[in-house]
């Protein structure tokens, strides 16, 4: 697989991150993303990233749920097994809410959850590259995808005179692979830990 070059600059504090965010974007630099310990409000803004169309998924899931239940409801009890429940009208629709309701509802919560799945890169065996150990712990981690214009010394001393209090070059593997992590391939090393 082909190795992308990432530099990684790592914050104490979103009051410190979010200026930081917004020199590097206006400096030219394209941020391939930002981990945090917990979702920050208005980061995304910061980043430049569209809304999500989640929602418009789900929406879509939704109503394919209610066709379904709707349709084939209807089908079973007018053509093909119509039944007289005491003198009720074959095509009975208020009879048929509970019913599609909860289709409209299990499309749409399945397909949202398997859509998610998918554009994060999310299964069970997919391997994907962590490029700090405390990025879900305490730090923000910034990551910067770099160019052959790219010169890293200068683009580590920016990030560290914009606040980060560590940086790093990586190469990275694109794209996610199928694999696990064994001991020896940890694309990091937990110091506190082996200190102990």
């Amino acid at each position: 697989m082909a190795k992308k070059k990432f530099v990684v600059g790592c914050f104490n504090d979103e009051a410190v991150l979010f200026p930081a965010v917004k020199k590097v974007r206006t400096s030219g630099y394209k941020i391939q993303d930002v981990y945090t310990p917990f979702p920050v409000h208005g980061l995304d803004h910061a980043l430049g990233m569209r809304e999500t169309s989640l929602h418009t998924a789900g929406f879509i899931y939704g109503i394919t749920g209610t066709t379904t239940a709707l349709s084939c409801i209807s089908w079973i009890f007018t053509k093909d097994w119509p039944l007289n429940i005491g003198g009720k009208p074959n095509f009975a629709l208020p009879a048929w809410i509970p019913i599609t309701f909860e289709l409209t509802v299990l499309f749409a919560a399945v397909g949202m959850v398997l859509t998610f799945c998918y554009l994060c890169q999310l299964a069970p065996f997919v391997k994907k590259h962590h490029f700090h150990a405390r990025a879900t712990d305490d730090l923000f981690v910034m990551v910067i995808e770099c160019t052959d214009k790219t010169n890293t010394e200068e683009l580590t001393a920016f990030l560290s005179a914009n606040g980060a209090v560590e940086t790093d070059v990586q190469f990275v593997e694109e794209g996610w692979w199928i694999g696990r992590y064994d001991k020896d391939e940890m694309p990091f090393e937990n110091k506190q830990i082996a200190a102990a």
